[in-house]
């Protein structure tokens, strides 16, 4: 009996040796692959932020390159130029005037219509659109005819209305009565809040340049654009693809002219976009 037992405990605490074993194991695994996970992350973190940096200093030097007095000066032709970097960075740089664009803070009911209507809006659903865009810019309690107020926006299920006051940023314009993503994605191109007067002709769009014609007597189309802005707004996007693969796009809106502290550039907005 003494033999038996004793041999039991030996085969109990051998079983408990080996669940030890397995169970170290087992915690051994976790910790290498959560080990690995960590590391990857902080690659990934250090990854996106050194694509950002480039993005960012690839910015600072198109503006630099903007006023450029040489010939070899870029211009805001809408050209996508690429920029090596240091450390094997790719970035694709684009320079847009904001000159060419619609203001829909300031724009008149008809261009915004013309304009739906060249981006392929239904006329009547661009005209209901139009008025409800000047409705959200504009105080009042009374919608213009086809237009949207608080009334309108309750009997549609929002749980907003028209602030009275003018757009903060063009994606503002998605909250709007009427407007889709797919049209808003259509339209943003071609406006911008940064735009001060008219558009200006030698930066128009063709489909801004036709809303324009269709909204203007035929006499004046040749005044259009009035004259250029002494101070010029550009819109900049920087697209990053470090050797890795990570990418990060930054698009900022630049005044060239005198700007602060006697900068000759003055930076408005500033902001990481999605992929285009």
């Amino acid at each position: 009996m003494t033999s038996r037992g004793t041999g039991r405990e030996r085969g109990f605490a051998l079983l408990l040796v080996l669940w030890s074993m397995a169970l170290l194991a087992l915690l051994g695994t976790q910790v290498v692959a959560t080990g690995r996970s960590e590391l990857q992350l902080a690659g990934n973190l250090r990854g996106a932020a050194a694509a950002e940096a480039a993005a960012d200093g690839a910015v600072h030097a198109a503006v630099f390159r903007l006023l450029d007095p040489s010939p070899q000066r870029w211009l805001p032709d809408g050209l996508a130029r690429e920029m090596r970097l240091p450390g094997g960075a790719v970035a694709v740089v684009r320079v847009e005037s904001e000159q060419g664009k619609v203001n829909p803070n300031l724009a008149p009911l008809g261009l915004m219509q013309a304009l739906l209507v060249e981006i392929g809006a239904e006329p009547r659903a661009a005209t209901s659109l139009a008025a409800a865009m000047l409705d959200w810019r504009s105080g009042g309690i009374r919608p213009r005819p086809g237009g949207a107020k608080e009334p309108q926006y309750r009997a549609a299920g929002r749980d907003y209305a028209p602030p009275g006051r003018p757009f903060q940023t063009i994606e503002e314009l998605g909250l709007v009565l009427g407007m889709t993503p797919a049209l808003l994605a259509r339209l943003a191109p071609h406006l911008s809040l940064y735009q001060g007067g008219d558009p200006d002709l030698r930066f128009a769009s063709p489909l801004v340049l036709a809303a324009l014609r269709a909204t203007t007597d035929p006499e004046d189309a040749g005044d259009l654009g009035g004259e250029p802005d002494s101070a010029p707004v550009v819109a900049i996007t920087a697209a990053v693809t470090l050797p890795g693969g990570v990418r990060f796009v930054r698009q900022a809106h630049v005044r060239l002219g005198q700007g602060t502290r006697g900068r000759p550039w003055q930076i408005l907005g500033w902001r990481a976009i999605g992929d285009d």
